[in-house]
């Protein structure tokens, strides 16, 4: 069963992509379209979720949302959520995966509506999503909670939890995700710094934070366009040197250009092609498992610039001992 709750509006048997109330759907595996059938009570919805997070008696389970970016259809969603999930298990994850749903144009000339509509996508992740599992975290909770989100999907998280803390009653709740991963972030670089007030409730609610970019993608410099330039996008250029100590620079961009052509050539590949990667998925599995060091997770390298790089099955060098770094290099 595949679990997502989605805030697009209702289209007869299915969905628009308008925003509408909060859904909770268990959508079996065989099917590609969600439908109105699918939807449960938001409390069975948060306990099968509980149920499948994977808890033993010695470990805690593991629960991870994903939120999706602009352009992408709700069965493209699902398509995706469903690699996200056979991809992790690959490589021994035992938890549950969960989709946050919000409508999106399907289309890249709808990127500015897209926009608009992921600020107030974000209220409802934060309404619906946020202030439950905060409500949930007990002191002895048995199972960790974990963020994915891909391009414009990272602004939305961003604006959630900026709303989460601007609320009294969740603000005031001891509540944490575990580990949050950026990939290919549509926000930009500087918002990153540390101590930026827009980035500061993730940094506060969150054990690390992992950003996975690339100097190749070329969606992100449409994005880049759309700004006048003026706005350096964290997907494509990596967070800044002053950064916190819970933020992890992961630069992905020579993986891409020495595997281009495992991934194809398929319009804006640039910019996903790590859904299509087991590699990226292997990585993934060991940031959310959080028993390694950022500095050891067997799938990275050193750069010549001393940061760290997504690399192929080859053993990563020895550093040397470290120079002072090279301002505005993070390759």
């Amino acid at each position: 069963m595949d679990y997502f709750f989605s805030v697009r509006g209702r289209s007869g048997d299915g969905y628009s992509n308008s925003l509408g109330g909060a859904k909770y759907l268990a959508v079996p595996g065989n099917v590609r379209r969600a439908k109105r059938s699918h939807e449960i009570p938001r409390t069975a919805f948060f306990k099968a979720v509980q149920n499948e997070a994977g808890a033993t008696e010695l470990d805690k389970g593991n629960i991870v949302f994903f939120v999706h970016g602009f352009n992408t259809d709700q069965w493209d969603m699902l398509e995706r959520h469903r690699k996200i999930r056979d991809g992790l298990k690959a490589h021994g994850f035992r938890g549950c995966v969960v989709s946050f749903d919000w409508p999106s144009d399907g289309s890249v000339l709808g990127y500015n509506a897209d926009r608009r509509d992921a600020r107030l996508a974000a209220d409802r992740l934060f309404k619906d999503g946020i202030t439950h599992v905060a409500r949930a975290q007990e002191p002895d909770c048995r199972y960790n909670i974990h963020l994915l989100a891909h391009s414009m999907g990272c602004f939305l998280v961003r604006e959630a939890f900026d709303f989460a803390d601007d609320d009294h009653a969740t603000a005031q709740q001891s509540w944490t995700v575990s580990q949050i991963a950026f990939v290919a972030a549509d926000i930009s670089s500087k918002s990153m710094t540390r101590g930026n007030p827009k980035s500061s409730s993730l940094f506060r609610r969150c054990t690390r934070l992992t950003t996975y970019y690339s100097p190749f993608d070329d969606i992100l410099s449409i994005s880049e366009t759309k700004r006048i330039g003026v706005s350096r996008r964290l997907g494509r250029v990596g967070l800044p040197d002053d950064r916190s100590q819970k933020a992890v620079n992961l630069y992905c961009g020579k993986y891409f250009d020495d595997h281009r052509a495992q991934f194809g050539a398929s319009p804006g590949i640039s910019h996903r092609w790590y859904f299509e990667a087991p590699r990226f998925y292997e990585d993934l599995f060991h940031t959310f498992d959080g028993k390694l060091d950022r500095n050891v997770i067997p799938t990275r390298g050193i750069t010549d610039h001393w940061n760290l790089a997504l690399t192929s099955r080859f053993p990563a060098p020895d550093p040397a001992p470290r120079p002072d770094p090279v301002p505005g290099h993070d390759r």
